[in-house]
C-alpha cells in the first residue's frame, strides 16, 4: 500500500476535514454536492478501495480526488464557492450521475462554465495524452475558457503528483512528471503561486530521477540545521553593515530547491558539492531610481569587503541589462567555512521587474513562452496578489481570450500545429507540407468530410485527403489565409505554367515541322511583337490559354516571310494589274469578281494563310508585284492587314463554278484506334466533289493528331464532309485550318 502522507483521502474523510477547516464555505449548495458526492461515487465504486492504486493511476479527476482537490484548493487559495463546487460537481457530471440541466437550474451560470471548462480541458487530454509541445500547453489555456479552471487543473495536479508516488503504472508516473514539469509547473509560477511550482518540479524530478532526488534530498537533510544557521551567520554581519551605512533594505536567505540544484547540476557538469550557490543570499534596497545604480554598487563593496569575491562569477546586468529587461548585480562570495554563496543585489523596482514584469523569473531561468501570454499571466498574477478583497471574485469575468487569434489543430497522429484564426483545410495542407496541399481536395475534421474552405477551430482533428490529379488552381489564393501557403499556390502555379509553356513551345515547333517551315529567331520575334505581345513569355502562355491559335501563328510568320510585306507603302495608281499566263494561278473561267468586274482575267492567288474555297466571304489584297492575294474574311491577318494596307484592298466575291477544286487543309485529332485513318480517307475518297491530296499523322500516348490536305469544290462540299469525319469513332475533334 502507499504511504499515507501521499494517499488521496477518501471522500468522506476528505469531506470531514473541508467543513472542519473551511466552514464557512460550505453552505446548502455545498453540502448538496457533497451528499450527492458520496452516495453516487460510493455506489458506483462499492467494491472498490477509494485509496487503491487502481483510481489513482487514472489521469481523470477521480471521485476521491475531486474533494481532495477541492480541500487542496481551500488551503493554499482562497477560491471563490464556485470553484469549490466545481470540483466536487465534476466527477458526478462526467460519469453521467447528474446531468447539465440540473446542475445550471441548481447552481446558475457560472458554475456550469467551469464545468464546461474542465469538460473541454478532460475531453482534449483523454484525446491527446501528455503535453509535449508549447502549442498543446497554449491550446490547453484557449479551451480551459477561465483562469478558475487554470488554477483548479494545477491543484488537481499536485494532488495527483503527491498521490502516485508507489504507483506501479510506471510509464503513468512518468508522463505525469513530465506534464507536471512542462506544463503546470510554468503555469503555477506565472500566476505567482510558488509554492506550488516549487513543489510540481520536486516531485516531477522525484518520479523521473529517483535516485538523483534522493541523493540530493538526502545531502540537504543532512545538513538542514548546519544549513539554516550558517545562512543566519551570513546574513548577521552584512545586515548590520548595511544599516550602519544608513541603506534601506530587506534581505532574504534561501537553499536552492532540488530541482533547481539538480538543474544546475546539469548545466555545470558537476556534483551537489561543486554548486556554487547552494546558498543564496537576495538584498532589495529601497532606493530611488536615480540612485539604484550608484547604491547597488555600493552594497558591492560593503559585501566584497567583509567575503572574498570570485571575480569569474561576477554577473553585471546593471550597466548592461539583458534584453528581456532584467537588471541586477550577482557576485559569489566565499564566505565562512569555505563555501561559496550567491549574493544578487537588485532595487525594489528591478525585484519587482524581475518576478512580475518583462524578465519574470520562469523566463530569466529560460522557461519559454510568448510575449501575450506573460503579460496576460502577470496580470493574472497581479490580482492574485490583490489582498483588499477576495481575488478570485474578480476573476469570474476574465476570459481565456490570450490566443483568440489562433487555432490549435491536431494530425490524426497526435501533432499539434499552430495556426491563424480562420486558417482553412487548405491552409493545414500547406502547413504540413507543400506536396500535401498540392494534391489536397479535402480532409476528414473530426471523423466528417469537409471541403478544403471548411474553416477550422482549436482541438480539431484534422486528416487531409489527396489526389494524384490535383494540381493548384488560381481561385485557392483566395481561401487560404497564411502567407506560407499563398507562397507555396503562387510557386505551385508558375512551375505549373512554365511546363505548359515548355509545351507550347515543342507544338509550335512540331506544327511548323509539320508544314516544312523551318522558323528563323528574328523573324519569330517580330511577329510576337506584331501581335501584340511585350514579352515571349506572354506569348507563350497565350497558347496555352487558348487566347491565341498555333495556326494563327504559323499564318502571321507566313505572312511577314512573304517579301510583299517588307516593301515601302506606295500609292494605288502605282500598281498596275497584270493578266495570268499561268493556269494555276487563276481561274479557267472567271469564278471570281475582283473590283467592279470590268477587268477580266486578273492575275490572282488564294493565300496560302487561310486557303479560302468557293462560297468563304473573301476580299482581295495587291501585293507589290501586282499580283492579288484572295484571303478569307475571317483570315487571322484580315484586321491586320485592313487595318495597315486599306488602300491595297480590293473587293471580291465568287461568280460561278468552272469545275475548280479549291485546296484546304483538316486537323483531326482523336484517339489512336486501329483502322482511324482508313475510316478517315474512304470517307474523304467517296464524297462527292472532294479529293485527296495529302496526309500527315504524329501519334504520341495513344493519342494521334493529322493534317489532311483535300481539294474540294466548295464550301458546302467541305462542311459536310467535316460533319461525316467527326462521326468516326475515335474521332475527338475537326476543324478547317485557318
Amino acid at each position: 500500500m502507499p504511504d499515507k502522507k501521499n494517499r488521496i483521502l477518501d471522500v468522506k474523510s476528505a469531506y470531514a476535514q473541508l467543513i472542519s477547516e473551511f466552514p464557512d464555505l460550505i453552505g446548502a449548495d455545498e453540502r448538496w454536492a457533497a451528499k450527492q458526492f458520496i452516495k453516487k461515487s460510493a455506489a458506483g465504486h462499492a467494491d472498490k478501495d477509494l485509496l487503491s492504486t487502481e483510481l489513482c493511476s487514472s489521469d481523470d479527476y477521480t471521485f476521491a480526488r475531486g474533494v481532495t482537490s477541492a480541500l487542496e484548493l481551500c488551503r493554499m487559495i482562497a477560491p471563490d464557492r464556485n470553484m469549490v463546487l466545481a470540483i466536487v460537481l465534476f466527477p458526478l457530471l462526467k460519469y453521467g450521475l447528474v446531468n447539465k440541466e440540473e446542475l445550471l437550474e441548481r447552481f446558475g451560470s457560472d458554475v456550469e462554465t467551469l464545468l464546461e471548462g474542465l469538460l473541454s480541458v478532460d475531453t482534449l487530454y483523454a484525446r491527446h495524452g501528455t503535453a509535449t509541445t508549447e502549442n498543446y500547453r497554449n491550446l490547453l489555456l484557449t479551451m480551459a475558457k477561465d483562469i478558475r479552471v487554470i488554477i483548479i487543473m494545477t491543484i488537481d495536479r499536485l494532488v495527483l503528483m503527491r498521490a502516485i508516488n508507489h504507483n506501479p503504472d510506471e510509464d503513468f508516473v512518468r508522463r505525469a512528471a513530465l506534464d507536471a514539469s512542462y506544463l503546470y509547473a510554468p503555469i503555477a509560477h506565472r500566476l505567482g503561486l510558488y509554492k506550488i511550482k516549487g513543489e510540481l518540479e520536486d516531485l516531477s524530478l522525484k518520479y523521473t530521477d529517483r535516485e538523483m532526488y534522493t541523493r540530493i534530498a538526502g545531502k540537504l537533510n543532512e545538513t538542514k540545521v548546519a544549513r539554516d544557521k550558517y545562512i543566519e551567520d551570513f546574513i548577521g554581519p552584512v545586515k548590520r553593515k548595511l544599516l550602519d551605512a544608513g541603506l534601506k533594505f530587506e534581505i532574504k536567505g534561501r537553499t536552492k530547491s532540488i530541482y533547481s540544484i539538480w538543474n544546475k547540476m546539469v548545466k555545470q557538469h558537476t556534483d551537489v558539492n561543486g554548486i556554487y550557490d547552494l546558498f543564496a543570499i537576495r538584498i532589495i534596497l529601497d532606493v530611488e531610481k536615480e540612485k539604484e545604480k550608484g547604491e547597488c554598487w555600493n552594497v558591492y563593496s560593503i559585501v566584497t569587503d567583509m567575503y572574498r569575491p570570485n571575480p569569474a562569477r561576477l554577473k553585471d546586468w546593471l550597466s548592461v541589462p539583458k534584453s528581456n529587461g532584467y537588471e541586477s548585480l550577482h557576485i559569489t562570495v566565499f564566505g565562512h567555512g569555505e563555501r561559496w554563496v550567491e549574493v544578487q543585489i537588485r532595487s525594489r523596482r528591478m525585484d519587482e521587474i524581475a518576478e512580475t514584469g518583462v524578465a519574470a523569473h520562469w523566463k530569466y531561468k529560460g522557461v519559454k513562452s510568448e510575449n501575450n501570454l506573460d503579460t496576460w499571466m502577470n496580470h493574472v498574477r497581479d490580482i492574485l496578489e490583490d489582498s483588499v478583497q477576495s481575488p478570485l471574485e474578480h476573476m469570474k469575468g476574465l476570459n481565456m481570450d490570450i490566443y483568440s487569434k489562433e487555432v490549435f489543430v491536431f494530425t490524426p497522429k497526435g501533432d499539434l500545429f499552430k495556426l491563424p484564426m480562420g486558417a482553412t483545410v487548405l491552409d493545414f495542407a500547406f502547413h504540413i507540407h507543400s506536396r500535401v496541399g498540392c494534391g489536397c481536395v479535402g480532409a476528414r475534421v473530426n471523423g466528417r468530410s469537409c471541403k478544403i474552405t471548411h474553416k477550422l477551430h482549436s482541438g480539431d482533428t484534422v486528416e487531409i485527403i489527396t489526389a494524384s490529379n490535383q494540381q493548384p488552381k488560381a481561385d485557392w489564393l483566395s481561401i487560404v489565409t497564411t502567407s506560407r501557403a499563398r507562397n507555396k499556390i503562387r510557386q505551385a502555379l508558375n512551375e505549373i505554367s512554365n511546363r505548359a509553356i515548355e509545351i507550347a513551345k515543342e507544338t509550335l515547333g512540331r506544327r511548323f515541322k509539320n508544314r516544312k517551315i523551318e522558323p528563323e529567331e528574328a523573324l519569330m520575334m517580330k511577329v510576337i511583337k506584331r501581335m501584340g505581345f511585350k514579352t515571349v513569355t506572354e506569348f507563350y502562355r497565350s497558347i496555352v490559354d487558348e487566347k491565341i491559335a498555333v495556326n494563327d501563328v504559323i499564318a502571321q510568320y507566313e505572312l511577314l516571310s512573304n517579301p510583299e510585306e517588307s516593301v515601302a507603302t506606295v500609292s494605288a495608281e502605282e500598281f498596275s494589274l497584270q493578266t495570268s499566263d499561268n493556269e494555276h494561278e487563276s481561274a479557267s473561267a472567271d469564278v471570281l469578281v475582283i473590283g467592279d468586274g470590268a477587268v477580266k482575267g486578273v492575275n490572282y492567288k488564294l493565300a496560302r494563310c487561310c486557303n479560302p474555297i468557293y462560297g468563304d466571304k473573301v476580299f482581295g489584297f495587291i501585293s507589290s508585284e501586282g499580283v492579288i492575294k484572295i484571303h478569307r474574311e475571317n483570315c487571322p491577318n484580315a484586321a491586320h492587314i485592313k487595318d495597315r494596307y486599306p488602300y491595297r484592298v480590293i473587293t471580291t466575291k465568287w461568280s460561278g463554278k468552272a469545275g475548280t477544286q479549291f485546296v484546304t487543309t483538316l486537323t483531326v485529332l482523336g484517339t489512336d484506334d486501329i483502322g482511324i485513318v482508313t475510316n478517315i480517307t474512304s470517307l474523304i475518297t467517296k464524297q462527292e466533289g472532294a479529293s485527296l491530296r495529302a496526309i500527315s499523322i504524329d501519334s504520341n500516348d495513344g493519342l494521334f493528331h493529322g493534317y489532311v490536305t483535300i481539294g474540294v469544290e466548295d464550301k458546302k462540299v467541305l462542311d459536310a464532309l467535316i460533319k461525316k469525319i467527326s462521326t468516326v469513332k475515335g474521332v475527338k475533334n475537326v476543324q478547317r485550318n485557318n
